[in-house]
């Protein structure tokens, strides 16, 4: 089955909590705080496998989770950090982040790789709070939460060249003479449900990898037919072969499906025009092809070569392939010689997609009680990352609310000693010397 556009939520890994422990031995007099840092959690990585033609496998796997970090132990000994997940992608994929719409990476080469999602870091135990003035802190923090994210993953496939026109106009056929591929060809329209590559190659040596993309119809652009779905593929292709059933089996006028075609793709993308085009007009072994062909020539106005084929009879198919090799050999080289890369090799590249800051670090409001909460992704993560079976750790973040400004803030809103104070499904009641304790 051919899937090319999925959607999965990804969630990396928790960073380790870190430990409160103290070193007691019989003849080590003071011995001090003894407990380590909690492991750093698993990224979540996708990757490009070239052995990979669909994103067939995420349909199993709509939530993905990395593994948590290890907690820190006692004698000072840090937690493990948890090994990243990598999911296995195939090249041409296109990684959108689902909320903000925006792209994270463009995955094309094997070995390519996008951190998704970023572990957190471990939580510090508490030999890592020790000083002067706290020689035995009983403070630690828990493992910093994971990313969390919802993608939506695009597979646009890599070929050279992308055959597009009606269904039933014989591109299937086509591409099964011109290469191994094995698509299924039969007497009705949308034979073609997905998108069928093949491997071609000319008598001198020359080789490149053709698209057959479902046949496309009016108002594809707008999702009709299984325009939408595939109309995508033909961004990657370099050159765009227009097959026209010169036969005009159903009756329609080939001229008339030309211009259509052309008006789908650059209702889509205009762009696509400007890339080098071939018509074939394919067929020719039928009783009516050459009229129709000639009258196809007396209205056509452009520059785009014709080539008479017959996918039945393989006449002309050779001189096709030369010619759709001759343009690829001339369009790569203009490209290379505009990017300045004509004797660079690209690198396999590693996208890392930073982590979202918030914009505010709080904001005050109310619930369906009238009570005060409190919220923003920076007071919220300072909470998830506070030990609260411990006293010092609760007196911490108390103190690291006042820094904030959130006491202020609170007072300025009308808060008064004993109101409650939501933080996530964390309460306290607010005191005016700024003390807070869990209710």
């Amino acid at each position: 089955m051919f899937v090319d556009e999925i959607k999965v939520q990804v969630t990396a890994g928790d960073g380790g909590n870190g430990m409160v422990a103290f070193r007691r031995e019989k003849y080590v007099e003071l011995g001090g705080p003894w407990g380590g840092n909690g492991g750093r959690g698993g990224d979540v990585i996708l990757e490009v496998d070239t052995g990979l033609r669909t994103l067939i496998d995420f349909r199993f796997m709509r939530k993905v989770r990395a593994k948590s970090g290890e907690k820190g132990m006692s004698k000072g000994m840090h937690g493990h950090g948890a090994e990243d997940m990598i999911l296995k992608v195939p090249p041409g994929t296109v990684v959108y982040d689902d909320i903000s719409g925006e792209m994270l990476a463009d995955l094309k080469n094997d070995g390519d790789r996008c951190i998704v999602a970023n572990g957190g870091r471990g939580g510090r135990g508490n030999i890592m709070f020790a000083t002067h003035n706290n020689p035995a802190p009983s403070v630690a923090e828990n493992g910093e939460p994971g990313e969390e994210k919802q993608l939506r993953l695009e597979l646009k496939l890599l070929a050279d060249v992308g055959f597009v026109g009606f269904p039933s106009v014989g591109k299937s056929t086509l591409l099964s003479v011109i290469s191994k591929a094995k698509p299924k060809i039969d007497a009705y329209h949308f034979t073609t449900l997905s998108p069928q590559l093949g491997l071609s190659q000319t008598k001198d040596g020359r080789s490149f990898v053709v698209a057959d993309l479902p046949g496309l119809i009016a108002g594809a652009h707008l999702g009709a037919g299984l325009g939408l779905q595939f109309l995508r593929h033909i961004e990657r292709t370099r050159v765009i072969v227009h097959v026209i059933d010169m036969g005009a089996v159903d009756g329609r006028d080939p001229y008339e499906d030309y211009l259509t075609i052309r008006e789908e793709l650059a209702e889509y993308n205009p762009e696509l025009l400007e890339r080098p085009q071939i018509i074939v007009a394919n067929k020719m072994d039928l009783p009516d092809a050459e009229v129709q062909l000639e009258w196809f020539k007396d209205k056509y106005q452009g520059d785009a070569p014709i080539y008479e084929v017959s996918g039945y009879t393989n006449s002309g198919v050779e001189e096709l392939l030369v010619a759709i090799a001759d343009i690829l050999d001339a369009t790569e080289a203009i490209e290379l010689a505009e990017q300045g890369e004509a004797n660079e090799v690209e690198e396999v590249k590693v996208f890392r997609h930073k982590r979202e800051h918030a914009t505010e670090d709080f904001f005050i409001g109310r619930n369906v009680s009238g009570e005060f909460v409190v919220g923003g992704a920076k007071i919220e993560k300072l909470l998830k990352m506070t030990n609260l079976d411990h006293y010092e750790s609760l007196i911490r973040f108390a103190r690291q609310m006042r820094t904030m400004g959130i006491d202020e803030a609170l007072r300025a809103r009308g808060a008064k000693d004993g109101d409650t104070i939501w933080i996530l499904d964390f309460a306290f009641e607010f005191s005016e010397d700024g003390s807070a304790y869990d209710v």
